[in-house]
């Protein structure tokens, strides 16, 4: 099938002289497919705090909402703000819900971490039992923290950084430790302890979302603490805002809470490493102005996330999803292809500007390779034709060299759209060769100088 092989020539002929161009281009693009490393892990940790907390709750919702990308979130219980912290410090996290303004935060924290903005309200609660109320202060309401003197109120584990917070409440107070008995039970066990009545007072930091608030706001013979001072405890504490939780918020019907009750509370932000990958931020960032912008009993529309009283800077996904939300190619594209082309673009923009000029020799340069198949037989064609010149007598070893010459040509490898370069050499080797057998004739006759021969 000479049509087939023809063909075959040219691609192969095509590989050659287009091979280097693509292996470069392939190896500037893996190389810059290592560097910007555009494809992010498929697991990320996420350490949220106890069972049952908020930031459990809010944990599970962003592992359901990066799974439809195909990414695992890994949830790493703690116990709590502070503990997230040392967990993040200590690269066994790579994302934590942290409590904004306990103290937590050092300076040196600012190299390694970033925040993703603030997401929402986590009010300071104390649900204590009436019946301790009527028995220790002989009324049914507490109405401030000094008359807590003598009671039983556990405030949580270190690294919930409740009891920090808690101590610094009770110090203003002018109450010290001795005052009250206090234990830091896990928020599991105390809930059952304190439902049991063997503590007098909860105390713990949650958001409004948390199902052991929600739980306790409706167990009958349990109060809320209304934080009259609200606005006091605010103006001693910049980390803390005072809020409001309206009445009839928790149940409409049932007119619950009663009153409109006062608190004190500081945000929740989400902090990650530093090394996190950028598509991972971008997602969590993406995920967290789905789940945190729709109001709540202590925010209004869209008041979260925000990036307001950072602690740490703040990642450049985090601004440029408040910003502009969902990017574009997201929208239309899946997100492993929409992530690529986004962290790639400007690397595929400066290989594409230096391939260009390079793209324009190939051409070019194929057509020499092909053409300097035949060229170079022109060298040999023109040899034999100078010593034609120079060595009359050896005109029959010229044809035969001419002969072998025309015999090698007949076998050069060229593509059908080179076939008239071949046939031009063989024209040329034709030509010499009527010049050669002219010389040749020439040699052949007698010498003829005017003068007659002896024999006349």
């Amino acid at each position: 099938m000479p049509q087939l092989r023809y063909t075959l020539l040219s691609l192969r002929d095509l590989l050659v002289s287009f091979g280097p161009f693509i292996l470069l281009t392939a190896g500037l693009l893996g190389l810059a497919y290592w560097w910007l490393n555009p494809n992010p892990p498929q697991q990320v940790v996420l350490a949220t705090g106890p069972e049952q907390s908020a930031y459990d709750t809010f944990g599970q919702r962003y592992a359901e909402a990066l799974a439809a990308y195909g990414i695992t979130v890994e949830l790493l219980p703690s116990d709590g703000s502070a503990d997230n912290v040392e967990l993040l410090r200590s690269g066994r996290a790579d994302l934590g819900f942290v409590q904004g303004g306990s103290g937590h935060i050092r300076a040196d924290d600012e190299d390694t971490l970033q925040t993703l903005g603030s997401l929402f309200v986590e009010p300071l609660w104390l649900f204590y039992h009436e019946a301790s109320a009527q028995r220790l202060n002989r009324q049914a309401q507490l109405k401030a923290l000094t008359e807590l003197r003598g009671w039983r109120v556990n405030v949580g584990t270190d690294g919930s950084g409740v009891p920090q917070l808690f101590a610094q409440l009770l110090d203003a107070n002018r109450l010290g430790p001795d005052d009250l008995h206090l234990s830091r039970l896990a928020q599991t066990p105390a809930t059952v302890a304190f439902l049991a009545e063997e503590l007098d007072a909860l105390v713990f930091a949650s958001a409004p979302e948390s199902p052991l608030v929600q739980m306790l706001l409706q167990t009958p013979g349990v109060r809320l603490m209304n934080v009259q001072q609200a606005q006091a405890y605010a103006r001693r504490f910049g980390f803390l805002a005072p809020v409001v939780l309206p009445q009839g918020v928790v149940d409409l019907a049932a007119n619950q809470p009663p009153q409109d009750l006062h608190l004190v509370a500081s945000t929740t932000s989400l902090l990650a490493r530093s090394d996190t990958h950028p598509a991972i931020l971008q997602l969590f960032a993406q995920t967290a102005q789905s789940l945190h912008s729709p109001p709540g009993w202590f925010n209004r529309l869209r008041e979260y996330p925000n990036l307001d009283l950072a602690e740490v800077p703040v990642a450049a996904e985090a601004e440029r999803a408040l910003r502009n939300g969902r990017p574009l190619m997201q929208r239309y594209l899946p997100f492993w292809l929409a992530n690529l082309v986004e962290r790639m673009w400007l690397a595929l923009g400066l290989i594409i500007a230096l391939a260009l000029p390079l793209s324009r020799v190939l051409p070019p340069l194929y057509s020499f390779r092909i053409r300097s198949r035949v060229f170079r037989w022109y060298a040999e064609l023109r040899e034999i034709e100078t010593r034609a010149e120079a060595e009359v007598a050896a005109i029959a070893g010229l044809l035969h060299d001419l002969d072998a010459l025309e015999a090698r040509a007949e076998k050069i490898p060229l593509p059908l759209a080179y076939t008239d370069e071949l046939y031009a050499l063989r024209h040329h080797i034709e030509l010499v060769r009527q010049r050669l057998q002219r010389l040749g004739h020439q040699v052949a006759e007698p010498a003829d100088d005017g003068r007659p021969s002896a024999r006349g």
